[in-house]
């Protein structure tokens, strides 16, 4: 595992981050244009088949069987099958729901793994950590508005989509330190597309042409690379300096609404990201205190 108490590795493990950031933002913002036309199962399965095809062919003459070699088989396909619920749940949401809205309450994840930490890792919550993670979730409320007409029911598995990630966020902290990112990477892709192969197949409606092709072949590539990156970064710079580069996708998520969807964020959507991101902040400086 490198070291990353230095000023390049963090440097590195930064900007490895940030462009992750803007793969996954590629990704949702192809997803959200395929799963107008072509069922979500048929989408998400498709989405993890190129990957397992696309990162195979270029890994396995590389790596050989190092690629799929691991002593903690059981966390790969735990991994895998949330890659299948996730991904599901978010393309979904994605049907209804603007990117800048997902990606807001997506927001709750650092605030999620502070929640989470306190049973899985025995740390301990002072109130003020209690007071922010709180608040983080009063800005949750300002953007889903319940009882509002704003409110879609796709929000509640966004919500359900966080906690999820927030869980598998932990589980590649402590892969990161054991397998290689290529493997961290692909095993649980190539458990997703196993698992969800019987079910799409039953569902299939072929994609209309070739750029709806293109996207789903770009699909593989935006996921595998992002989550190789995001692996990578973890083992040059650790999460407590790479978690406030997550609210960058904000920026990424409105840009690329605008520009294709021509969609534009209410207030209250703004207002509740804020929010969420002052209380995310707030918790990675304590951890960085504390650390």
């Amino acid at each position: 595992m490198l070291h990353a108490d230095s000023a390049r590795n963090r440097l590195t493990g930064i900007g490895l981050i940030s462009l992750t950031y803007v793969l996954f933002t590629l990704l949702d913002g192809s997803a959200k244009w395929l799963v107008q036309s072509v069922p979500v199962i048929v989408v998400v399965w498709l989405r993890f088949l190129t990957q397992v095809l696309l990162a195979g062919a270029v890994l396995l003459p590389l790596r050989g069987r190092a690629l799929v070699r691991t002593r903690h088989l059981r966390w790969h396909v735990a991994r895998g099958l949330m890659f299948c619920a996730m991904t599901g749940m978010n393309f979904w949401a994605l049907q209804y729901l603007l990117l800048t809205v997902t990606a807001s309450i997506f927001f709750t994840v650092p605030i999620l793994i502070a929640l989470m930490s306190a049973p899985l890792l025995g740390e301990r919550m002072d109130a003020k950590r209690w007071a922010a993670i709180l608040i983080g979730f009063t800005g949750v409320l300002v953007i889903v508005r319940p009882g509002s007409a704003a409110f879609h029911p796709a929000m509640l598995l966004s919500m359900v989509n966080a906690v999820l990630y927030a869980a598998f966020n932990l589980m590649t902290r402590k892969l990161a330190a054991y397998d290689a990112p290529e493997t961290i990477q692909f095993l649980p892709a190539l458990v997703a597309a196993v698992v969800l192969a019987p079910f799409a197949l039953a569902a299939w409606q072929a994609p209309q042409g070739w750029f709806e092709w293109t996207l789903l072949c770009l699909m593989g590539v935006f996921g595998g690379t992002g989550h190789y990156l995001l692996a990578m970064a973890h083992r040059y710079a650790p999460a407590s300096t790479l978690a406030p580069f997550l609210y960058q996708q904000i920026l990424y998520m409105a840009l690329f609404g605008y520009l294709v969807f021509g969609s534009v964020p209410e207030p209250a959507v703004w207002l509740g990201a804020a929010i969420v991101v002052g209380s995310g902040l707030y918790l990675f400086a304590r951890e960085r205190r504390a650390r």
